[in-house]
């Protein structure tokens, strides 16, 4: 071979990416490999503890129809290897389309249609995070959990579910908590009779509801959950994606919290009981499981499907650096990734700089936990944020600056989490990545009384 093995995989995964917008799972990946290494589907069987007939009769034919698309020719297990060698060595197929003048700032959730999007798997199941989404969403009365720290992906995952839907022709509900004006929070008749005028609103049937003048009697969630079914899943008849992001906005009202969520909760039980309620599919997106006095019990926080996305492997890491043109190999990325760890924005802001002219791996490590680097407006976003808040802000400092992982209590370590400041839940706490340890040390160094 002219080309190493993870080359050509990560050749392969582009070329699959390209052609259908999904990346190979897990098990496509491993018998991909093993093809390449030359191995039987017996020895991979062995190696994957699967059976040997799934591999060859299944997961292997349904994997080289892929490139076959892709190639415009036959492949096989014993031709895989020479296909890609060749592809690659001449770089005929799918070359991304976009040209750097046109490259997207990243900001804010991934377009549908970017070639940058990264499909992030489930790796004991072997699957994407999106495509057991997409499968959910079709079952009768689902409900689906995405929590993630923040800029972590969760929106733009939930753009694609949404999609997902149209697609599939469900009416579809889409509100963001987080862009509720503060009054409406004031009492519970007052979020619930705005929730359902809003969801009205994006049903197209806001006449009817005024003409009826219902919302007006919308006192409590058995009003709420009335109204719901005779207003919307009645005359709709039809599945409804009802998709809830930033809820976590909510928690800081509990006056309206812990009723709103045990109203959804009751929403989701009544699948099992009234066939018109398991036309209703509810999306519920957070940043935390600090629910404060919610009893999670009696919330739909833990029922239905989770979904928790994780960071982006070495691997997903370099795809994504070929994807921006860059000649990138396993060692930059470990560069990289000791800055930045796999934190999706921070690795795609990086790509969108170091992708342009002039772009230099260096440079940009030497700027990046400063205030002259490109990271400046989003680390300065967290300082003020820190600053405001004193306690958060001193629990914080004791992270960044222990020489051995700190011990916290649990709101702070919810709320640090929850933020993207820090890489777990439980104790002992450390920095998400070298980028926040090194910054925050120096700036809370130099404004000690701040947090103090």
């Amino acid at each position: 071979m002219n080309h190493n093995i993870d080359e050509l995989i990560i050749f392969a995964q582009d070329i699959v990416y390209q052609d259908t917008k999904h990346e190979l799972n897990k098990l496509e990946l491993a018998v991909l490999r093993g093809a390449l290494q030359e191995k039987t589907y017996e020895d991979m069987a062995q190696e994957l503890h699967n059976a040997k007939s799934t591999l060859q009769n299944d997961v292997g034919p349904k994997l080289w129809k892929k490139f076959e698309k892709a190639f415009k020719e036959e492949v096989s297990k014993s031709n895989i290897g020479q296909k890609l060698e060749r592809a690659l060595g001449n770089q005929k197929p799918l070359q991304p389309s976009w040209d750097l003048k046109n490259l997207d700032f990243p900001n804010g959730p991934v377009p549908l249609t970017s070639s940058f999007y990264v499909e992030r798997y489930r790796y004991i199941e072997g699957d994407s995070f999106e495509s057991m989404c997409y499968h959910e969403i079709a079952k009768p009365g689902s409900l689906i959990r995405i929590k993630a720290p923040k800029e972590m992906g969760k929106t733009s995952l939930l753009d694609r579910i949404v999609d997902r839907a149209d697609k599939q022709q469900y009416q579809k509900v889409r509100i963001n908590l987080a862009e509720v004006e503060e009054a409406t929070f004031s009492n519970l008749k007052n979020f619930l009779s705005w929730f359902c005028y809003c969801v009205s609103i994006q049903l197209q049937m806001s006449e009817q509801v005024n003409n009826s003048r219902k919302e007006a009697l919308i006192d409590t969630p058995t009003d709420c959950k009335i109204y719901f079914q005779e207003h919307f899943l009645k005359p709709i008849n039809s599945p409804i994606v009802l998709a809830l992001d930033e809820v976590d906005r909510i928690f800081n009202y509990p006056q309206v919290s812990n009723e709103f969520f045990k109203m959804l909760r009751v929403w989701h039980e009544e699948t099992n009981n009234k066939p018109i309620w398991r036309n209703l599919r509810l999306v519920v997106v957070h940043s935390t499981e600090d629910y404060g006095p919610l009893n999670i019990n009696e919330s739909p926080f833990n029922v239905g499907k989770p979904v928790e996305l994780t960071e982006f492997t070495p691997e997903q890491v370099l795809d994504l650096a070929l994807r921006h043109k860059l000649d990138w190999n396993n060692d930059s990325v470990k560069v990289l990734m000791a800055m930045v760890g796999g934190h999706p924005y921070l690795v795609r802001l990086a790509f969108y700089h170091l992708a342009q002219p002039g772009g230099n791996l260096e440079h940009f490590l030497q700027n990046a936990p400063t205030n002259d680097g490109i990271y400046r407006n989003h680390l300065f976003r967290y300082l003020n944020i820190l600053e405001k808040n004193k306690e958060l802000g001193a629990a914080f400092k004791q992270v960044v600056t222990a020489t051995k992982a700190v011990e916290l209590g649990r709101k702070q370590r919810y709320k640090l989490y929850s933020m993207g400041l820090t890489n777990r839940l439980d104790n002992p706490l450390m920095p998400r990545c070298e980028l926040y340890r090194m910054y925050f040390r120096e700036q809370m160094g130099n404004k000690k009384s701040l947090f103090f």
